[in-house]
């Protein structure tokens, strides 16, 4: 699926449920070429002549590891340092009930949270990684970024949800 993705047109891939550095790995193998990975570039892409070399195609994709898991957090800085990922993407909601939160916005949790979050950010650094989070809105995205993460905002349903809610919001023939 990662190999389809990209040859769909999609510059880079989030793959969930990374939990430790093989799966990073076969992620990254997934994404690139041979000799260095298993992507295909056929028969399509080879027939069409579509596409940028694999070595360019290799250099330009993007490989997010998503920790979102205990065993991820427990297995961050190994899956940070295997060759090939991109970054590492947070998936607050999940990774905050595996810490044990109640809910992903339980306050009972949040010093587990904060301390996972400087553990990923930290593996992330330490290779070189981006780092990134999922939010569920703008403000707490502003907030994210002003702590130097990478940000993804809501997602599509919600930004149709608002989207159509602000057209019913506005006087027809004005």
């Amino acid at each position: 699926m990662i190999g389809q993705a990209l040859d769909a047109g999609a510059h880079g891939v989030i793959v969930p449920q990374v939990n430790n550095a093989d799966d990073a790995a076969q992620a990254v193998s997934a994404a690139t070429y041979p000799p260095r990975g298993i992507r295909s570039y056929g028969p399509m892409r080879s027939q069409l002549r579509i596409g940028p070399a694999p070595a360019e195609a290799d250099a330009s994709s993007v490989v997010l590891a998503m920790i979102e898991t205990a065993e991820g957090l427990d297995n961050v800085e190994e899956i940070a340092a295997v060759p090939g990922v991109s970054g590492l993407y947070i998936g607050p909601s999940d990774l905050a009930l595996a810490l044990g939160a109640r809910t992903p916005s339980d306050p009972e949790s949040a010093n587990r949270f904060t301390a996972a979050l400087e553990r990923i950010r930290t593996a992330a650094d330490t290779h070189g990684l981006s780092v990134l989070i999922h939010t569920p809105d703008g403000e707490t995205a502003r907030r994210r970024l002003t702590e130097e993460f990478g940000a993804t905002i809501a997602s599509d349903l919600v930004h149709l949800e608002v989207a159509a809610r602000d057209h019913l919001d506005v006087p027809i023939g004005d």
